[in-house]
């Protein structure tokens, strides 16, 4: 196998973005910060440190990033046992591993987050390796994710597509010289993500499914 399909998983295989908007709005306003739903929604995606400066800003108290991180990672994990996976997202990449693809996941998740994401795609038989944000210093929307997922299978870039549903996502698979895909179920529009890099749009996993034979993972 020497092509590699790269996937990110919250939003894009497993239904969990709004899910990080709620538990990430009361993680804030415990902090005291008034932080709308929408701003966060825009900023799923990125490694939490990275997602707190955005919405709070750069003169924040830093001090306070450790526990705002501790209390939006408790509050998810609630949902641990439930996470709804995606129509079709274990399909899809038994579809692409059993078609010559290298699967490889790309996410900010780890530990036991990243197992729960895990046990709710539920294709582990699939999927050859995993970069999470413990292996990277940099987070998307850098291209390390992207970069060190690839480095894990060796698989150059011009020889992968990235898929994802946030413009972060997007534009760490371009910098990282892979195609990218993007999906609509993480619910970011179709016009953002193309803006970012996406080269083609999907509903989300079973629309891709169904498009395989005329996408860049074709």
């Amino acid at each position: 196998m020497d092509r590699a399909a790269v996937f990110d998983v919250d939003g894009t295989l497993v239904d969990t973005n709004h899910l990080h908007v709620t538990t990430w709005w009361e993680a804030f306003r415990q902090a005291g910060h008034q932080v709308p739903m929408h701003a966060i929604h825009r900023s799923v995606g990125l490694g939490s440190t990275d997602l707190i400066a955005h919405l709070l800003g750069d003169d924040r108290d830093e001090d306070q990033d450790a526990a705002l991180s501790d209390a939006h990672s408790t509050l998810y994990a609630q949902y641990f046992d439930r996470l709804p996976a995606l129509e079709d997202a274990g399909r899809l990449l038994r579809h692409l591993h059993k078609g010559g693809w290298t699967v490889v996941l790309a996410t900010s998740a780890s530990g036991a987050e990243l197992g729960a994401l895990r046990r709710a795609i539920d294709a582990d038989d699939a999927i050859a390796a995993t970069a999470s944000a413990d292996d990277v210093e940099a987070g998307k929307p850098a291209p390390e994710p992207v970069q060190h997922a690839l480095e894990l299978v060796g698989v150059p870039p011009e020889r992968a597509v990235f898929v994802g549903d946030t413009v972060w996502d997007m534009r760490a698979g371009s910098r990282a010289g892979v195609r990218c895909v993007g999906v609509l179920c993480g619910g970011i529009p179709r016009a953002d993500l193309e803006q970012a890099g996406a080269q083609a749009v999907y509903d989300g996993p079973a629309h891709l499914l169904a498009s395989l034979a005329d996408s860049p993972l074709a």
